[in-house]
Order: structure tokens, then sequence, then C-alpha cells
């Protein structure tokens, strides 16, 4: 052999191997990402999760498909915080945005009308700029980026384009759809399409538009649904669908009954929001249908999940998350346990995870699987699930809540640590803990606390061991607290609101219903 062919065979090993060890010249071999995450679904409101009312089988795919994590969580039981959360790998403590951004603090707490013992934590308006996010690592690696929908998570200057987005979609400050969820809408981001047209919709041809359009580098597409945020809105085709489908089920007459502060919804039967639900899916559909058709399904990892428990008080009261205890805004498992599939083509096939995980991991988790380097600096509260995905075991670790808000939907100032099947609250009303076992009453009926001081004693001390070491912002006494109108305020709740919303539940249920405006704009075009 001789030397020019030696030295042409040694200069294409070099180009291989230092190819394959180059992260930036290999970036069409890394996987694509397409993230998926919904506003305010709750843990059963799909129907692989247990729904017998609402109809999901685009999600139900993705789940069939992939690794659902039966213990998945959010990072918050409100939504800017969770999200912010998925962006850094942090939780809320840490990152300081603890509770919806535009939700009142201190003593203007008490301008909404409000009576507490406590006055709520200030916490951040927008997410830090010096954090490295997830789509900023992943553009450091050669990704192509992009988010659609719902951000919530700063105000002009802190939007997706300021942290890591090449295009942003309809992410600005509002954390609700604004004029609705048929067009015209108000968003500086996303002009409006035709009269009529869906927003959950338009959201998924936007990420298909995207796909089509990058379908040949490594992508992270994210796309942040509206629904199923309030207003809750359908069309009267699916609306009619879901009424004719409780009538068959059988409509009780009884669907709320009162909590701590609220009602709290008690069964899922409201046409709207199924409806809404469904047009969610029909969109999720849109974006796996692309993926397929353009040939990039076997090298696109999709993720699935929500960022807060179901609206079961509050807001719209519009599902139940029932056998899990309370919802959006809730300490409880309804208000924190969510929706959590991850699936990844040749390596997850309907798998079931029961290994308790969090919104902080997705950072890590996308990381590994898109063969970059972990950044344990920066998604500081996140663990890579790639061992559980590919059936091995991760040591166990605490997951840690820090909500020190009341919020609109009933819940408490409160911060919870859970480790293994243990669940602590601690309640900063009155200083009290709840203890839970998780394996064993999953429904949150039973306080084992009193009989298991020395469990309450270790948990406690490592959630403030936490806490303390994230410098983390607590709530204040109010002085002016008045304990009777806050008798009134619950007196009224229970005598006038829950009323209003058993009538309001039967008129949503009734054959003549009529929302007014064509059914909120949506007769002008089809879905």
């Amino acid at each position: 052999m001789n030397n020019k062919i030696i030295f042409s065979i040694l200069v294409t090993l070099i180009f291989v191997i230092t190819s394959y060890g180059n992260e930036k010249s290999t970036t069409k071999d890394r996987p694509n990402v397409v993230f998926i995450l919904a506003d305010d679904l709750g843990y059963h409101d799909l129907s692989f999760a247990g729904s017998k009312y609402y109809e999901t089988p685009n999600i139900d795919k993705i789940a069939d498909e992939g690794t659902v994590f039966t213990n998945g969580y959010a990072a918050c039981q409100v939504c800017s915080p969770s999200r912010a959360s998925i962006m850094t790998g942090k939780f809320p403590a840490r990152h300081g945005i603890t509770d919806w951004i535009g939700a009142r603090t201190g003593q203007d707490w008490r301008k909404s009308g409000h009576n507490n013992k406590l006055l709520p934590a200030e916490y951040k308006l927008n997410l830090a700029a010096e954090y490295t996010t997830l789509p900023e690592a992943l553009k450091e690696v050669g990704y192509k980026t992009f988010f659609a929908g719902k951000w919530h998570l700063g105000k002009k200057g802190s939007w997706p384009e300021d942290h890591g987005f090449d295009i942003n979609k309809g992410g600005w400050d509002s954390g609700g759809p604004k004029g609705g969820y048929y067009a015209p809408w108000t968003n500086p981001n996303l002009e409006s399409g035709p009269d009529g047209e869906n927003l959950s919709t338009r959201l998924a041809k936007e990420t298909v538009k995207f796909l089509e359009e990058n379908k040949d580098t490594a992508f992270f597409a994210y796309l942040s649904f509206y629904a199923v945020h309030g207003p809750i809105q359908t069309t009267q085709d699916k609306w009619a669908k879901y009424r004719k489908k409780a009538e068959e089920t059988g409509i009780v007459n009884s669907g709320y009954k009162m909590a701590a502060r609220l009602p709290i919804r008690q069964v899922q039967d409201n046409p709207i929001y199924a409806g809404l639900v469904e047009t969610m899916d029909d969109a999720v559909g849109l974006v796996l249908n692309s993926l397929k058709e353009l040939g990039l399904d076997k090298n696109t990892i999709v993720i699935f999940t929500s960022d807060n428990g179901g609206v079961a008080s509050g807001d719209a009261f519009s599902t139940s998350n029932l056998p899990l205890r309370g919802g959006k805004g809730y300490q409880f498992e309804g208000g924190i346990r969510e929706p959590y599939i991850i699936k990844v083509p040749g390596m997850t096939n309907g798998e079931r995870s029961d290994v308790p995980v969090s919104g902080t991991d997705f950072y890590p988790t996308i990381l590994d699987l898109a063969r970059a380097d972990l950044r344990p600096n920066d998604h500081q509260d996140g663990i890579s699930l790639l061992p559980v995905l590919k059936g091995q075991v991760v040591p166990e670790r605490p997951l840690i809540w820090h909500y020190p808000h009341y919020g609109n939907q009933g819940g408490d100032p409160s911060s919870i640590i859970r480790l293994g099947d243990w669940k602590l609250i601690h309640y900063y009303e009155n200083d009290k803990d709840e203890l839970y076992n998780l394996r064993t009453d999953l429904e949150e009926q039973h306080n084992i606390a009193e009989e298991n001081r020395l469990k309450v004693k270790e948990l406690k001390a490592r959630l403030f061991d936490y806490l303390e070491s994230v410098n983390a912002i607590f709530p204040e006494k109010d002085p002016d607290f008045d304990p009777e109108k806050a008798k009134q305020r619950y007196k009224d709740m229970k005598n006038r609101r829950l009323p209003q919303l058993e009538q309001e539940r039967m008129l949503f249920l009734s054959k003549d219903f009529e929302p007014g405006n064509n059914w909120w704009g949506s007769k002008v075009t089809k879905d």
C-alpha cells in the first residue's frame, strides 16, 4: 500500500473520529424534540389516565408508545412557577417565581376582597436573564428552537425570544387566551387568522410549519397550549356530543361540595370543557401526523405534560380530579400530580414507571437524550430520567414544592416534601404539618403525622434545610386579619356561590344552552 493511500485512509479516519466527537458537526444525527405542554390539565383529564368522559385518542397514542410516569409532578400547583422550572431545572423556591405572574402579594392581596391570616410572599416577576435555559443549552449544540403558545414568564424583554427560542408564535405576558379561543384574539406575537379560527389548532399549524421548514436539522419545538385554561369555550357540535354523553351516562343532581374556602367540583360532566380538551387533542394529532408524514417520527422524542392540576375550584371550576384531592392551586395531589409522558423512538413502548419525577427533570433528560453534556450547575434540582427510560434504577431523592401564597382556587400557603412514599405538607397559617403515605393513601384522607413524629421531624428538617439554602421567601402575618369577615366569606361561598355553580352546571347540560356570540365566535369557520 503506497503512502498516498495510507495518508488518505488516515485523513478519513481522523475526519470520522473528530466529527463523531464534535457535537455541532453531528447536529443532524441528534434526535428532534417536540415538547407539548397543556395548561391546567388534570391528572385524570385524559382517557388513558382513567377519564370516562373526555376523549383524547392522540395523547393516548403518545402514552401507548412512550413511558408514562404515574408519579409525575409539576413543580408547582400554579402555572408560572412550573413553567420556569421546566425552563431552568430549578424548583420554584430557587428561581424565585413562586406564584403566577400577576398575582397580588402583601397588602395588595386584600384589594381582591380577600381576608386571610397571612399576606402572600413577594416573588420574582420574570425569568432571570442570567439562567441558561433548556432552549439555550440546546442551541449551544446546534438545535433550532421554536416556541408556540402560552409563555407567562415575564413582560417584553423576558419573552421566549429572550430566553433561547429562535421563533416565538404567541408567547407573551398573558397567562390566558386574551379574546378567547376563536379569532379574532388579542396577542402581539400571533396575528389573528380568519374569524372563527381555533387558537389550539392555529398553534399546532404554526408548529407543523416549523417542522416542515426545519426537517433537515435537529430541532426543539415547544408547543405550549393556552388550552385548557379558562375561559372555557368550544363549538356547538362538540358541546352537543358531550352533553349527550353526560345524559347517557346519567346526570347526577349535585356536582359540587364545599372545600376549606371554595366549592369544589366532584364530577367530570362539563360538556364545554370536554370539547375544549378534545380540540386540544385534535391539535396534538395535527403535529403527530405531520411528524409521520415528514418521516420525522422515528427520530423525534415527544413529551407531553401539564403545568398544574385541573381546575376543580376557582377560575372556571372546570373538572374533577377525584380520586385525587384538590386541584389547581392546592397542596394536595390533585394540584401537582400531572400527566407526564416521554416517548423515545426505539426505547419506550407503553411502559409505566412509578418513580417520582418532577418538571425540573425535563431539562437534564432532554440534554441526555440529545447526547449533550449535562449541566448540573444549571438544572440544579433536576435529574436525567434516561436511566429510568432504559429500565434502570435512580437513587431516591426528595421533591420539594414551595407556595407561600393563597391563590385563587382555595389552596393554602404551604411547602411540601415528597421522599419515597412519604409526603409532608407544612402549613404557614398555623405552623402545622400533615403527613401522608401515598402508597396506601393516595387520596390524602388520613393525616398520620401524630403517630409518625420521627418521620415528620426528619422530612421537615430536610425541607427547611433546602428552603434556607436557596433563601426562600415566606408569607407574613396580616395584622388586620378579621376572623369574622373570613367566616362571612365562607358562608357566602357556601350559601350563594355553590348554588350558583350548581345552576350553571345544569345550564351547560341543558338542551337549549346557548352561550351567545355564535358560540364564542366559533361558528364562522370550522375547528
